[in-house]
């Protein structure tokens, strides 16, 4: 049976309903935790030998994803390509590279990440990996949430693009309403702000 990004999206039950701070800094009434399906080494698997399939053509020598949302799908995709995978990680505030990773001149590096709202994360990656003489080859993604335009000077694909609307903080009806929001991002600083 072939895989099917949407019916895995559903089975694992990705999309939750409600009053969200998503990562961006943006509000939301639906908030995708791809990490629901990345738990499943299988879905993992899948997900990224579909993203990798998007990217075969641009020779790739490297994949790398934002910590933390981009580390497995990033991994995967990887794998699938027959590369190294490494992943940026922010350290005071900054996207950075630790533990050892580096970058070679001229690489031809992929850019990962599990969801693409505004691509701020995306773009942090993009600009480190230049800042090392890397050069950034395409940005993938399993799903764009950002409205159908690419956030990115390089090309972007993804497996689903889904039109979910969200809102800035002072502009969230959710928030005029009253209901709470919750917070399920992995960026406490920028939700932190948002309340400002």
């Amino acid at each position: 049976m072939d895989w099917n990004v949407e019916e895995a999206i559903r089975r694992t039950g990705v999309l939750s309903e409600g009053h969200f701070h998503l990562s961006s800094g943006r509000h939301s009434g639906q908030y995708m935790q791809c990490a629901r399906l990345l738990q499943y080494p299988r879905e993992a698997e899948q997900a990224g030998r579909a993203l990798a399939g998007l990217f075969r053509e641009e020779r790739v020598e490297a994949v790398i994803g934002p910590a933390l949302g981009g580390v497995i799908i990033a991994h995967e995709t990887a794998r699938s390509l027959g590369v190294r995978c490494l992943f940026a990680e922010r350290k005071d505030g900054v996207m950075q590279l630790r533990r050892g990773f580096s970058i070679g001149e001229g690489e031809r590096v992929l850019v990962i990440e599990d969801v693409v709202t505004t691509g701020g994360s995306v773009r942090e990656v993009i600009d480190l990996v230049e800042s090392l003489g890397g050069r950034v080859v395409g940005v993938g993604s399993i799903v764009d949430r950002s409205g159908g335009v690419s956030p990115f000077a390089v090309p972007y694909r993804s497996l689903l693009r889904l039109d979910i609307k969200s809102y800035a903080p002072g502009e969230c009806p959710l928030c005029r309403a009253g209901i709470p929001a919750e917070k399920p991002g992995s960026r406490e600083e920028l939700v932190n702000r948002s309340r400002g």
